[in-house]
């Protein structure tokens, strides 16, 4: 298992998510993903992603405006 960032600040709506979507695609099942996000809809998209595409949104968490989710790739919740 690998930990892997991406930094999508600054980027609109639906840059962030597809940013993560395809770094997620070279990833290996188990490996954690933190995104940094400053746009406000990157709630309802990562969460969007997370579940549509067979992930697990560990955490997210918004401090002075950024958004960090943490993600574990390829590993449905119980």
């Amino acid at each position: 298992m690998q930990e892997h960032s991406l930094d999508t600040t600054g980027l609109s709506c639906p840059l962030p998510v597809l940013k993560a979507k395809k770094l997620a695609k070279t990833l290996e099942i188990g490996d954690l993903l933190t995104v940094t996000a400053t746009d406000p809809a990157s709630k309802i998209d990562f969460g969007h992603f997370c579940h549509t595409d067979g992930h697990t949104l560990l955490s997210q968490e918004e401090k002075e405006g950024v958004f960090t989710y943490h993600i574990q790739i390829g590993v449905k919740p119980e």
